[in-house]
């Protein structure tokens, strides 16, 4: 295991994307555990619904050590307000424009925010090292599994070649590491990238699939499974993306020099996934009995009416399988909440959140 070389306690943190699912999780438990300053950028676009992000955000507004910013990362002025005034130590890159589909009819907003932003955080991160200052300490920043693309072998590794894109959203993903990795090289700024895999769990993005099935089973309306039900994926509960973000935030790469005089990159790309691929028919079957104990769905609810087996999605891969041999030997960690204790919690808030 390698040793932690940053403390959280007390550090003053930036988050963005903070009112997203897995960026207010990751505020929620600094503020708790770690008693850190964060300071949380979200530009409250509406790709979903705004009140869950607002409810998100209520949450947080009760930590005296929280202070919310409403605004864009591809705004640099305000971004470059925010390094001036806070100093952030640590900067937690969680802002993005998410989802393959979407991605298909709304590039510009990729572009934008996944592409503009990331550059502006960059910017920031080498300047604050201007006239001596300490700066930030570590950049981590999320990555995707969707970087995997076309990839035929199984489990995903970092160390695979991932030049095959199959989407818009999964080229900028690959576009942040190597931009990364340029300006780890350049200017010597530690960074990490974390490659999440199909992260769910109670208040999660209601575009994912466990989220969109379940409105419409609630709804009485039909759902589309994929690939006739031949695809799998690495399902990843939120508490465990979590537990694994806090401790590599722990853990800056070395700064080290090359025997040309000029830095190595300290750089590092770890897969977050549960390491256990589902089959989307037993995900399914289990959401199903999860929703009719939480008394989401009635006890006579007749499933097999309202399911519908459809080709693959453009932009969609067959299977996604994380390689977490890397973090749990760098950070002794492994995702391990099965499935039907992730989606028992979900159902559980689905029913307080949407029917009580």
């Amino acid at each position: 295991m390698l040793k932690y070389n940053i403390k959280l306690e007390n550090s003053i943190v930036l988050v963005t994307g903070a009112a997203g699912f897995i960026g207010s999780n990751l505020c929620k438990r600094l503020l708790k555990d770690f008693n850190a300053t964060v300071i949380g950028i979200d530009n409250m676009n509406n790709y979903y619904d705004v009140n869950l992000k607002q409810h998100r955000l209520n949450e947080l507004n009760n930590f005296s050590k929280f202070t919310f910013i409403k605004g864009n990362i591809a705004d640099k002025n305000t971004l470059h307000h925010i390094f001036g005034e806070y100093k952030p130590e640590i900067v937690v890159n969680l802002a993005a424009q998410a989802g393959v589909r979407y991605s298909i009819t709304n590039p510009d907003s990729y572009i934008e925010s996944n592409i503009i932003g990331f550059y502006n955080i960059l910017e920031e991160c080498r300047h604050s090292y201007d006239n001596d200052q300490q700066g930030v300490k570590h950049l981590v920043y999320a990555s995707s599994s969707s970087v995997y693309g076309s990839n035929k072998k199984i489990p995903y590794s970092t160390d695979d070649k991932v030049d095959n894109p199959v989407s818009l959203y999964a080229a900028t993903k690959k576009s942040n590491e190597l931009m990364a990795h340029a300006y780890s090289k350049l200017y010597n700024i530690p960074s990490t990238g974390l490659r999440f895999f199909t992260v769910y769990g109670p208040a999660g993005r209601p575009d994912m699939a466990y989220f969109g099935f379940t409105n419409k089973l609630v709804n009485d309306e039909t759902i589309s499974i994929f690939n006739y039900g031949n695809c799998k994926r690495d399902f990843t509960y939120i508490d465990d993306i979590i537990e694994g973000v806090i401790r590599v935030m722990q853990k800056a790469p070395d700064k080290q020099q090359g025997e040309d005089g000029l830095p190595l990159p300290p750089y590092k790309v770890y897969n977050i996934g549960n390491n256990q691929p589902e089959n989307l028919l037993d995900f399914v079957k289990i959401l199903q009995e999860e929703l009719i104990t939480a008394g989401v769905l009635s006890k006579d609810y007749n499933f097999e009416s309202h399911k519908k087996l459809v080709p693959m999605q453009p932009g969609d891969v067959p299977i996604t399988y994380a390689d977490v041999t890397p973090l749990e030997h760098d950070f002794d960690f492994k995702p391990s909440t099965s499935l039907r204790d992730g989606l028992k919690s979900f159902a559980q808030w689905y029913k307080k959140y949407y029917m009580n």
